[in-house]
């Protein structure tokens, strides 16, 4: 192994000193740079000794990193506006017809704001986590990642990142949730564009200002009475509600009898808007599990319907497989509560 814990080491991006404190497996170490501890791959590290001896080596690879040291560092030192981006920086290799394409991207948290916050990152691929990271990122400065394979960014990626205050404020929001995702065509898009302005980078926008507390409304309840509405004792809500189905059948004739004339987008609007209604039913009445009938067709409502449940914090799991009645046209819904 070349490295061991207690090893200092320079990072190769940023040439900023630090050490090994423990060795994650044979390609990854976790390393402390300036009180902060962090993954890293071994090939973007090096002994502060061997970088001083290789510098004109490592000019004559092949491979190509569209960055500059300079203007990165130079993001940390200077406010541009009150922002938090994620940003993602192209590492390019020579093909066989020695052109340029993309090998892999950086990714990179820049902090924009004059407040600190700590933060929850999590890479999803086609629903599954692959990647998470707890960590704290200082005003005015950028927090490297991890890299991510060029071709798995084909596999429907998202980026969640929960934030929260690292010194919480009372009139401040407990916690701030926001979520990228992308497609491989914005993708080839935004490298084509980085290219023909010769940036290193391209980024998008997680939030601009962090959220002020909602505070509870206190409403007078004898005021509603007087003026006419009706008051529910809470203990006795599911009274109140409308009956609960345990299978939705979404397909459009089911929901309307006027549906002929509807474009596909407002078909697909009122079966969504059905969707809503019974899972919020379902979770109202403690159901364990819902049943939802979407039908295959092109799979739009059932791309549309498996989004909004990986958002919803009452789903256990969900699954589309084969079933007996509705064959690969239904999603069964497993709740946890």
């Amino acid at each position: 192994m070349k490295y061991e814990p207690g090893d200092k080491i320079i990072v190769l991006l940023t040439n900023e000193e630090g050490k090994v404190v423990e060795i994650m497996n044979e390609k990854m170490v976790m390393i402390e740079v300036k009180g902060v501890r962090f993954p890293a791959y071994m090939d973007q590290i090096d002994f502060p000794y061997f970088n001083m001896f290789s510098q004109k080596k490592v000019v004559e690879k092949k491979k190509i990193y569209v960055d500059n040291l300079k203007q990165e560092k130079g993001i940390t030192k200077a406010k541009v506006d009150d922002r938090v981006f994620i940003t993602f920086m192209p590492v390019f290799d020579k093909d066989i017809f020695d052109d340029d394409v993309v090998e892999k991207l950086k990714i990179y948290l820049i902090n924009q704001t004059s407040t600190s916050y700590t933060f929850n990152y999590n890479l999803f691929f086609n629903g599954e986590s692959s990647f998470q990271l707890k960590n704290t990122i200082e005003p005015l400065h950028e927090f490297y990642l991890h890299d991510v394979n060029f071709e798995d960014l084909s596999d429907n990626p998202r980026f969640d990142v929960e934030f929260s205050l690292s010194n919480p404020n009372k009139m401040k929001a407990p916690y701030f949730e926001t979520s990228l995702k992308l497609k491989a065509k914005q993708l080839f898009k935004k490298i084509e564009e980085l290219k023909l302005k010769n940036e290193p980078t391209f980024s998008y926008s997680l939030f601009d200002t962090y959220p002020d507390k909602i505070d509870d409304e206190k409403v007078d309840l004898s005021k509603l009475g007087n003026a006419g509405f009706r008051l529910y004792d809470a203990s006795r809500v599911k009274e109140n509600l409308d009956p609960a189905r345990t299978v939705v059948d979404l397909h459009i004739e089911k929901l309307t009898d006027s549906w002929k004339h509807l474009s596909n987008f407002e078909i697909l609007t009122i079966q969504l808007k059905a969707f809503e209604k019974f899972y919020d039913l379902a979770i109202a009445h403690y159901q364990p599990s819902l049943i939802i009938i979407h039908g295959v067709g092109t799979g739009k409502l059932r791309d549309e319907i498996h989004d909004i449940l990986k958002l919803k914090k009452e789903v256990k799991s969900f699954v589309n497989q084969y079933h007996p009645s509705y064959g690969y046209g239904a999603t069964e819904i497993f709740f946890a509560y």
